[in-house]
């Protein structure tokens, strides 16, 4: 056993406790309570590997799930930009890239690679696993705002063409998901919860 490796692992693992304190703007489902980033991983994970038959491409969901669950690590650093936020782009950031080369680098080297690797490729959203991560990550929102009569949307004044253009990453990855969360998009309008 490689005691500094498991140091490492521990102070690691610590660490990345924080993210159960990054309180997101959505809210959980049919609640009036913030989810935090923490939570939101770990839904985005089941829904992967629940979800996974309606990947438009073939996917290794071991690597999706992966991608999920550290996708959102970078906030313990960077903090969490809302996805509607009219000041601050929700792309990859400098702060972003400095904390996943901070959290990530208390790892053992090879771990911290293959951490940063992953992190870089859902954040670049090419492949069919991050494309179909990112359709995860758009799609939890939306249903928990349809749950929660608007949500954010009504909250943060955010209207119908706003949301039909974050939310329309989701067909990257699934056809089937993104003609849901489309209906979605459009019962909302239909029950006024959602400003066209």
């Amino acid at each position: 056993m490689n005691t500094k490796d498991l140091l490492d692992q521990i102070a690691f693992i610590k660490e990345i406790d924080k993210v159960k304190y990054i309180q997101r703007k959505t809210k959980l489902f049919n609640s009036d309570r913030n989810e935090n980033d923490a939570e939101h991983s770990w839904h985005l994970a089941l829904m992967a590997i629940v979800l996974a038959e309606h990947s438009d491409k073939p996917i290794d969901v071991l690597k999706v799930v992966k991608m999920v669950l550290i996708h959102d690590i970078v906030e313990i650093d960077a903090g969490d930009v809302f996805l509607y936020d009219l000041l601050i782009s929700h792309s990859n950031t400098d702060a972003e890239r400095l904390a996943a080369n901070r959290i990530f680098g208390l790892l053992p080297k090879k771990q911290a690679d293959a951490f940063i690797e992953i992190w870089e490729e859902f954040e670049a959203g090419e492949t069919n696993e991050a494309k179909f991560a990112k359709s995860m990550d758009r799609l939890e929102p939306l249903l928990q705002n349809t749950s929660n009569n608007g949500g954010t949307w009504k909250e943060f004044g955010v209207g119908y063409q706003k949301v039909y253009e974050k939310k329309s990453v989701i067909k990257e990855g699934s056809e089937t998901l993104w003609t849901y969360a489309e209906g979605l998009i459009n019962e909302s309008v239909e029950k006024g919860i959602l400003k066209k």
